[in-house]
């Protein structure tokens, strides 16, 4: 499991960085289950969960993609956070008056002290809250997502994509063990290194596994199988930022995304495939880690680049075949009124694509 900036924070007296060493996670998180049997003592139950989230946070993105893709969004409502947060943790200053409209609170911690009084370890995105109780139920993000597919498997939409479909389990599972290792923490092991010895190995680590993926994606559309799982949510999520932030704030600059072309092309494919861009806050995403970080940019100015229209630009994958769904159907377009405007459709009425300009 990962520790989000808010939980390093927390734990580190407000440094990211530790200097003279590697950048290392505390993994410990709540590994309460919501399941169809309620054998946790957490059932699912539609309507009575809430998602909290917020969109910068790559962690949460996944959460919010899969939540879409399954079409879960009656099932389990969704808080979003702002993009930026204190040591205290995340706030909801996004919706009027600074407090969530269902759960009340202002700051998610009031969940996590709702049901652990002193809670010790970092305030996390992606958490779900029992909404009767206000209580955290669980921050075990990875797991969450899993959960989606399968113990909410009698909620999901018509035509839902199965993500981790049980003949490929050992195959994605295998897969996201190395992506996550390497990729979506071998950004912050880069960024957080705090010498120069743990900086080089963990960006020579993160590069090899890049070089490794552009290999496996030269020949087949998607990580696992022919269809999008999982695997392919947990990689995009770290992709999709990695210009924007990764590269410059988190010293990954051997070559930028764009410049990886099979990398480049399988991440335009899937921001464009429904589901995916349509989640994507770049706004949202430069604000929190250029503002939030401030040991690694201290004047928390942020950068106005890079272009951002060049994921709308043809990828050419679909001459690999696949089928993004499946034997399913892509989610509906968009209808929540908070859902980030295309570029082609300034106004926020338009909920049918990502956001990619934003004026602050």
């Amino acid at each position: 499991m990962t520790e989000s900036s808010d939980e390093i924070l927390d734990r580190t007296g407000g440094r990211y960085v530790e200097p003279g060493g590697e950048f290392t996670r505390d993994q410990r998180y709540i590994a309460t289950r919501i399941t169809a049997d309620g054998r946790t003592g957490w059932p699912v139950e539609p309507g009575r969960y809430r998602l909290a989230v917020s969109r910068a946070c790559p962690w949460a993105n996944r959460l919010i993609i899969v939540r879409r893709l399954l079409g879960l969004e009656d099932a389990i409502s969704m808080a979003v956070a702002g993009p930026t947060h204190d040591k205290r943790s995340w706030t909801f200053d996004l919706d009027p008056g600074g407090r969530d409209p269902v759960l009340g609170i202002e700051r998610l911690a009031d969940a996590y002290f709702k049901r652990f009084p002193g809670y010790e370890r970092g305030i996390t995105v992606p958490a779900i809250v029992d909404v009767p109780t206000g209580q955290v139920v669980t921050n075990d993000y990875a797991q969450m997502s899993l959960d989606l597919s399968t113990e909410w498997a009698a909620y999901h939409r018509e035509g839902a994509p199965d993500l981790y479909p049980e003949r490929l389990r050992a195959e994605i599972d295998e897969v996201n063990a190395a992506v996550f290792a390497d990729v979506n923490n071998g950004v912050y092991r880069c960024g957080f290194a705090g010498s120069q010895q743990a900086y080089e190995k963990a960006y020579h680590r993160l590069f090899d596994r890049l070089d490794r993926l552009s290999e496996r994606l030269a020949g087949q559309r998607y990580l696992v199988g022919d269809t999008i799982t999982e695997a392919d949510v947990r990689l995009f999520t770290t992709l999709v930022r990695f210009d924007p932030v990764y590269h410059g704030h988190f010293k990954c600059n051997r070559q930028k995304l764009t410049e990886m072309p099979v990398l480049w092309a399988y991440a335009r494919d899937l921001f464009q495939t429904p589901g995916f861009g349509d989640t994507v806050d770049f706004d949202h995403i430069k604000r929190h880690y250029y503002e939030v970080h401030r040991d690694i940019n201290p004047t928390g100015v942020v950068p106005l680049g890079p272009e951002l229209s060049n994921w709308l630009t043809p990828h050419g994958r679909e001459a690999l075949g696949g089928r993004p769904f499946g034997d399913g159907t892509p989610p509906h377009p968009r209808s929540n009124p908070s859902t980030p405007p295309t570029p082609h459709c300034p106004s926020a009425e338009c909920e049918k694509g990502p956001l990619l300009y934003r004026r602050r």
